[in-house]
């Protein structure tokens, strides 16, 4: 036969009789295959098959101390993607033992004694196929990773609009706009605390700085009143949360339908009193009231042009105070879990507000 391909494959030959060896040692060798690792003992196999993984295994079934069928189950075992083909050496020719060989993986078998023709032919259209498994093996390899990569830079881009987008809606009635950092951050934090796992967190992170979104639709004369609002103003305010849900309405991500969740419920209050639609308890969102506690804190604890900062301590109190009423007795429970964190987070960006004092 001409020389081919393939001949830096590495051979795994499995077999108890010395003789066997070196007659498929010879075999290949003669054929030009130059990684032949010929292996006596079937103890040594999976050794052997980590040290570098082989790309065709010719293993013999009867051998001492364990069985091909059983070398074969180990190598199973392993769950390698590109797990090699294995060419079964016997010299068995019942139908129920080439069918067990093949139902435990064997690919092919070759009867003993050996004809060279036709072993040399299975060798090399087993490689073939081996290597074109390992070529589509690493095509699927770049391609994931290029759909990964893709999909991060899909992922960073909506989440920057939709951060500058929150801001934009702040800016509109908070100059710094740092407003969204403290409280999707304390959102954050609330959420672990109520046992939310790091995707949930993290998605309430990215979330809820859409949360006042629908204030761009609010008449400057009613966001931007310095005193206090009439009924009307006041109902007019108070539609900046519908605003929010239409804005965020109509597109499937979680991200999204997490933010229009939240925009449509911040305001909603435990006891029904709150708006838009007065939902009562739990017929909250759980995103909505972990927010409304994060929105009032970081509003009572930041100066604004219209008014002074409160001292924490009094902002937690009235939080404490309205547990049962407008908030959530869960969520101001896990809020004041976290409030070291909190605290925190609010004396990082204090010096972003300091001018409003």
């Amino acid at each position: 036969m001409d020389k081919i391909p393939n001949q830096n494959a590495r051979i795994l030959v499995v077999d108890d009789e010395p003789a066997n060896l070196k007659l498929l040692d010879k075999m290949l060798r003669g054929q030009g295959y130059t990684q032949v690792v010929l292996i006596q003992s079937p103890l040594q196999v999976l050794e052997k098959y980590r040290e570098v993984p082989p790309d065709l295994i010719l293993l013999d079934i009867n051998m001492p101390e364990m069985d091909g069928f059983a070398v074969m189950q180990q190598l199973h075992a392993l769950q390698d993607p590109l797990a090699p083909p294995i060419v079964i050496l016997t010299a068995q020719h019942g139908q129920a033992y080439l069918l067990r060989a093949l139902a435990e993986g064997a690919r092919d078998f070759i009867t003993k004694p050996f004809d060279r023709v036709e072993l040399l032919m299975r060798v090399r259209n087993l490689l073939e196929a081996q290597q074109g498994k390992r070529l589509l093996h690493q095509q699927n390899v770049v391609l994931e990773e290029m759909v990964r990569v893709r999909t991060e830079a899909l992922n960073s881009t909506r989440l920057q609009v939709i951060r500058r987008l929150g801001q934009a809606a702040e800016y509109r009635d908070n100059e710094t706009g740092y407003h969204i950092l403290r409280m999707s951050q304390i959102s954050a934090l609330i959420a672990r605390a109520l046992g939310w796992d790091e995707a949930a967190c993290d998605l309430m992170l990215n979330a809820s700085p859409m949360h006042d979104i629908g204030k761009i639709g609010i008449p400057d004369a009613v966001l931007l009143k310095p005193g206090k609002l009439d009924p009307h103003e006041w109902a007019v305010m108070q539609t900046h949360a519908t605003i929010g849900g239409r804005l965020l309405d109509g597109d499937d991500s979680e991200l999204l339908r997490t933010a229009r969740e939240i925009a449509l419920s911040h305001h909603e209050k435990w006891d029904g009193s709150g708006y838009p639609e007065g939902l009562a308890g739990e017929a909250i969102p759980l995103s909505g009231r972990i927010v409304a506690v994060a929105d009032v804190f970081d509003a009572l604890t930041s100066a604004r042009p219209y008014k002074q900062a409160w001292p924490v301590a009094e902002a937690v109190a009235h939080i404490e105070h309205q547990s049962g009423k407008h908030f959530d007795p869960a969520v101001v429970s896990a809020f004041l879990q976290v409030l070291p964190e909190i605290i925190e987070i609010r004396d990082r960006y204090v010096e972003q507000v300091e001018h409003f004092l």
